[in-house]
């Protein structure tokens, strides 16, 4: 950890005279790959710099380049803005490659929770003009990742705002409709169905490594199964894993096996 290095503050885009800004956490062995990572925080909350030394700095230190970007948060910005400015952050990355000493003809994506979410549909939405967004210019470089890392994501937006009176009440979230900017649960409903990443899997889909913990009360871990299954059917390299006795956000997944385990998939499918 002593040998990475953190750039911080990069602005990759400026919006309404904000600035949206990254970190780069360099391992000190040259030309290692290059993997986006997006925050987790229900979409209303969260920064880049979250879980810098328990996770980023760690699995930079297995040689991946870690390259942590803000977006722009629910409620004041409505989906799909997130995905614009993650977008935007990957073809900044690939014009600012060169400049910055980066390997970026090949990068993955890597999310937690709501960011995994966000992650996977820039990696399943290439050239969706929806989705595209204009976030930074740059417009001749390429939003495509090569690799998906999705940690106890969203997968089906309809199923995980359903919530009985009972669940509403144990589970006041209200995440979904904070993203989408619907307050009415039958719109909500429709809308939500339209973003499923289950819909958007093809063949063409990028290679996925999902993670779930058994014991995610959260988001159900039968939702990354759904996910990789559904990758397995089109065709696609997926690897699922069952963290045993791990809840959503646990430890477990700053755990030494858990980081290494990640670090050497992403670099074997980016080098």
């Amino acid at each position: 950890m002593d040998e990475v290095t953190i750039e911080q503050d990069l602005v990759y885009a400026t919006l309404d005279g904000t600035d949206l800004r990254l970190d780069i956490y360099r391992p000190a062995e040259p030309d290692t790959p290059v993997v986006l990572y997006a925050h987790g925080g229900g979409w209303s909350r969260g920064e880049k710099s979250e879980d810098s030394a328990t996770r980023l700095a760690p699995l930079a230190a297995y040689g991946v380049t870690v390259v942590s970007a803000d977006y722009r948060l629910a409620p004041k910005a409505v989906f799909p803005q997130q995905v614009h400015d993650l977008k935007g952050a990957v073809r900044w990355l690939r014009a600012q490659g060169p400049q910055l000493g980066l390997s970026t003809q090949r990068i993955g994506v890597w999310g937690t929770s709501a960011g995994a979410y966000l992650g996977s549909l820039l990696a399943l939405s290439n050239g969706d003009s929806a989705l595209e967004g204009a976030v930074g210019g740059n417009l001749d470089q390429s939003s495509a990742v090569q690799a998906v890392v999705h940690w106890f994501g969203q997968v089906d937006l309809e199923a995980s705002a359903a919530r009985s009176p009972l669940e509403a009440k144990l589970l006041p979230f209200r995440f979904e409709a904070d993203l989408l900017g619907i307050d009415d649960p039958e719109r909500l409903a429709e809308r939500a169905h339209e973003w499923s990443l289950l819909s958007r899997v093809t063949q063409q889909a990028p290679p996925f490594l999902i993670a779930h913990g058994d014991r995610d009360r959260i988001v159900p871990p039968g939702q990354g199964l759904a996910l990789h299954e559904a990758l397995v059917r089109a065709g696609v390299r997926s690897r699922f894993e069952y963290v045993g006795g791990a809840g959503h956000e646990d430890s477990e997944f700053h755990s030494r096996a858990t980081l290494a385990s990640t670090a050497a998939w992403l670099r074997a499918l980016l080098r």
